[in-house]
């Protein structure tokens, strides 16, 4: 393979990557994880010159590859004594290792663990070769060694904010109804998408004008899963109250979220989970299971509420309760807002983060 030209390794303003930041991206899908390295790298941009290896990620930098990456780390940055690789996910721990320990170039890795129970046997040996690990939450912390900061994901909050009508925004969105419930994430049993579905059956009926939508992507192998779901909605006679509109790119998700006037989120299992946090932000109080850190989102109830183990009819109820009482729904709105703003902006995340790099280079 003939080597990139030079240009291509540039960063922005013609550099070479001169402040040896790497943030590798290489899942095919937008996932959560894909968003919150993606609002973390926008805010790092105003720092560093930092590269994106792998695939895009929004309004960042062009990615190089791999190899381009391969080699902007032959040499060592101007000032430091190696490059800092960001890896969140298991391939991108393998493709750091690769390049630290069998090309031996200058490099330190850096990763990202918000799983909040025990890896299994190969990513616990990928993370006990990382040189620092950074923890969104002192449960995630517990599982993993060599911490060196837990910094909360946190959420743009001038790209995710309320809208200055949610009537209007969400007639923007060209769904129907009045006003819009959703679920937001992968299609498939550990993301609760069945409870979801179950407490919307339960809820709609309680609830003329609203429209419920299940956003997300359901890989092949849980293709009969999501059929099982359209059944049910069809049984229940609720075609044209709860859709399924697939995959929303990451440009259309702040307009629709801020159209939303409730984020559900009954997951089985969760490490962190970021939609309840993008909705805060944009004045939407949430429904959610125990799962992720979704109580500390909640405030004690002031920005969401929290089903015990992610019933669907309690979920129901609560739905019913909330969105019947505008007094107490615009309430908890502005006070997701606020605690979004005070507590999980993404500005404080990137200089947690921003803190773990410049230590590993003091230390040399």
């Amino acid at each position: 393979m003939s080597p990139p030209p030079a240009e291509s390794l540039a960063g922005p303003g013609g550099h070479r990557g001169r402040d040896g930041l790497f943030v590798l991206n290489m899942h095919r899908n937008f996932t959560g994880v894909t968003a919150t390295a993606a609002a973390v790298a926008q805010r790092q941009l105003e720092r560093y010159d930092l590269r994106i290896v792998g695939r895009p990620l929004p309004s960042c930098p062009q990615p190089i590859s791999f190899w381009q990456a391969v080699r902007a780390s032959r040499d060592r940055p101007p000032g430091k004594k190696f490059h800092i690789w960001h890896v969140r996910r298991n391939p991108e721990m393998q493709a750091g290792i690769f390049a630290r320990d069998i090309l031996r170039l200058p490099i330190r890795l850096v990763f990202t663990s918000a799983a909040q129970r025990r890896h299994s046997a190969w990513p616990r040996w990928l993370i006990a070769r990382m040189d620092a690990v950074i923890a969104t939450t002192p449960e995630a912390a517990k599982y993993v060694a060599g911490v060196r900061a837990i910094a909360p994901h946190g959420v743009d909050t001038d790209r995710f904010h309320p809208a200055p009508s949610r009537s209007q925004a969400w007639a923007a969105t060209g769904y129907p109804g009045t006003a819009g419930i959703a679920a937001i994430g992968r299609i498939r049993p550990e993301k609760g998408t069945d409870r979801f579905v179950a407490a919307m059956i339960e809820a709609l009926p309680r609830l003329p004008g609203h429209t419920a939508l299940v956003i997300g992507k359901a890989a092949p192998e849980h293709g009969g899963f999501l059929a099982g779901l359209k059944a049910q909605v069809a049984a229940a006679g609720l075609e044209a109250r709860i859709l399924f509109p697939g995959e929303i790119g990451p440009e259309a998700m702040p307009g629709l979220v801020r159209g939303l006037s409730l984020l559900v989120a009954l997951p089985r299992y969760e490490g962190y989970g970021v939609t309840p946090l993008e909705a805060m932000a944009s004045g939407v109080p949430f429904v959610a299971s125990g799962a992720g850190w979704f109580e500390t989102f909640s405030g004690g109830g002031a920005a969401g509420l929290v089903v015990p183990d992610g019933d669907p009819g309690l979920a129901a109820a609560q739905c019913v309760a909330l969105l019947s009482d505008a007094g107490r729904h615009d309430a908890m709105a502005g006070a997701a807002r606020a605690r979004a703003v005070d507590h999980f902006s993404v500005a404080a995340e990137a200089e947690a983060v921003n803190a773990v790099y410049e230590a590993l280079w003091s230390e040399g």
